[in-house]
């Protein structure tokens, strides 16, 4: 099936280039703005807007890129549910991708801390490379506890109408009986400062597009991949399955 599915890949996209090669959608410089953050103190740079366009890398994936933005304490299952949703959409087809708040930060935000500010500029950055993805029609997943409603609306603006937001609820005290890291009694402990839930607040999502109810206070919690189905269900009901 991922054969026959890469193959229908292909020809949607070689067909399109043909397209792209004639003039027919390609966008004009005059159609580009720039805007939500500031570009700082560097004026001699311009935006280029490539060949293909978002329109025609969607029709060749057939899907619509979108972020979808899991956010949640330590131990809310982002991740898992993430990763699970990532493999049953690829098992669908479909091109998605989990970008994980750990594993950026031993790359990209490998410079960064988790002072205030530096968890501003860790969001930050990644919504910038999480519009970008979505901008390529990848079904874009990122899994970031994001612990300040600021940070999380600065993306949401950014990214725009494709912006989804996946709030892992679950009690603090299921959190901390889990503890899959040990972070939660290294905090307790005083070895780790300012981590969220414990000494630094995190802010719950008031109108997410998706709340899951991780666990109920008896601890007991919902299966990954049913989580993962139910996201399925909105994006396919949202258009975002097909182009």
């Amino acid at each position: 099936m991922l054969r026959s599915r890469a193959r229908e890949v292909c020809a949607r996209a070689a067909s399109l280039a043909r397209a792209v090669g004639s003039g027919s959608t390609r966008r004009g410089m005059s159609d580009v703005t720039v805007d939500a953050y500031k570009v700082g103190e560097s004026t001699n740079i311009k935006w280029h807007e490539g060949a293909v366009d978002r329109e025609t890398r969607e029709r060749a994936l057939g899907q619509r890129g979108c972020v979808l933005w899991f956010t949640g304490l330590s131990g809310s299952g982002k991740s898992t549910v993430a990763y699970t949703l990532e493999h049953e959409l690829f098992k669908r087809g479909k091109i998605a991708q989990v970008l994980d708040g750990d594993n950026i930060r031993h790359g990209l935000n490998s410079n960064l801390g988790f002072t205030a500010e530096d968890r501003e500029e860790n969001i930050r950055r990644i919504g910038e490379v999480s519009k970008l993805y979505a901008d390529s029609g990848m079904i874009t997943l990122v899994s970031f506890i994001s612990p300040y409603k600021r940070d999380r609306l600065r993306v949401r603006e950014r990214v725009g109408d494709r912006f989804v937001e996946v709030y892992m609820k679950i009690p603090l005290s299921v959190c901390e009986d889990r503890d899959p890291k040990g972070l939660y009694k290294a905090a307790r402990a005083g070895k780790i400062k300012g981590f969220t839930g414990i000494d630094d607040p995190y802010e719950e999502p008031e109108n997410a597009e998706i709340e899951m109810e991780v666990a109920k206070e008896d601890g007991v919690l919902a299966p990954p991949r049913e989580m993962a189905e139910k996201i399925i269900e909105y994006l396919d009901k949202k258009g975002f399955l097909k182009a």
